[in-house]
């Protein structure tokens, strides 16, 4: 029996700061008063993107301007499969006001006020808490002191999260400046991710792994006692099996030239569009060749943010 998903589209709202709208479910619809993100079923032949339009017009009295396609999340709740096809959004007019009776609350990412939470957004709020750029250590062309010494640079700016990738490094080796990672990020409240160093992740503590492309058709199931877990991917393949694993994120590329291959072919903007695109539980990363200044093109793609490894340091 093949079941009848509904599309759904639902913006989030951003404000400057970071924070975002939830709004609670009216009376008389299924899971009353819960809170979730606005929008609403996509009626026929109408597009995501116009779905939103209209319904957040309809349900809050706004107008999108800028708005970039994000994650979609199916979800099997006891009355229906859905869709949800989210949408960041950075610019609107008009002040949000209730249409049908519902609550509105500005939420700051990882400290919510208001519950509960409708269950399809769980995996959601999770994606809004990660950070823009993603930053993997260069250890191998820096020399371990130069790179400790710009990583405590970078911590004194804010968190960061890093994924300690030196393939050069012996067991020992990289399990010493793993420590030594540790000991600065912890107490600024930045994250670590172990390169494919499942165990030693889950000794030390660590915030989790990020697992190469080649190890995910052996896994069975998502690796357990870890709190974040994503992973390098290069093509649709790869990112239905980080979908099937239920991993936090993926890294998509590389999309640009970059020095360390220079001459090997590079995916490009619009096929890295056309991968995110087709459709994640997670937010992608675009790598290979990135700036600072590829935030928001990323984001215009349908990206997350970017990662980044030689022009982080520099």
């Amino acid at each position: 029996m093949t079941v009848k998903i509904v599309d759904v589209a639902a913006g989030i709202l951003l404000q400057a700061d970071g924070r975002f709208l939830l709004a609670s479910r009216p009376p008389g619809k299924p899971y009353a008063g819960y809170w979730e993100f606005p929008g609403g079923k996509l009626e026929s032949g109408e597009s995501a993107r116009a779905a939103l339009e209209r319904e957040l017009m309809e349900e809050l009295g706004i107008r999108i301007t800028t708005a970039t396609p994000w994650i979609v999340q199916t979800f099997t709740y006891p009355h229906a499969s859905v869709r949800l096809h989210f949408f960041r959004i950075t610019g609107w007019q008009g002040e949000p006001h209730p249409h049908e009776g519902q609550s509105f609350a500005w939420q700051t990412p990882g400290a919510l006020n208001v519950s509960p939470i409708l269950p399809a957004n769980g995996p959601i709020l999770r994606g809004l808490i990660q950070p823009t750029v993603l930053a993997f250590s260069n250890v191998a062309e820096l020399g371990q002191t130069k790179f400790l010494r710009r990583l405590d640079n970078q911590l004194a700016r804010g968190p960061l999260r890093l994924i300690l990738r030196e393939p050069q490094l012996d067991t020992d080796a990289f399990r010493a400046l793993a420590e030594q990672v540790l000991v600065r990020i912890r107490p600024n409240h930045g994250t670590l991710l172990l390169h494919n160093q499942i165990e030693l992740a889950r000794e030390l503590g660590a915030g989790g792994v990020h697992l190469p492309a080649r190890e995910l058709a052996h896994l069975a199931q998502r690796p357990r006692g870890l709190d974040w877990i994503g992973a390098s991917v290069h093509n649709p393949a790869e990112l239905a099996a980080a979908a099937r694993l239920g991993l936090d994120y993926a890294v998509l590329g590389h999309v640009a030239p970059t020095r360390s291959h220079p001459d090997s072919q590079h995916l490009g903007w619009e096929s890295f569009a056309g991968m995110v695109g087709q459709g994640w539980p997670f937010p992608v990363y675009a790598i290979g060749g990135m700036q600072m200044t590829d935030i928001e093109r990323s984001q215009q793609y349908g990206g997350h943010g970017i990662a980044m490894l030689r022009a982080f340091w520099e």
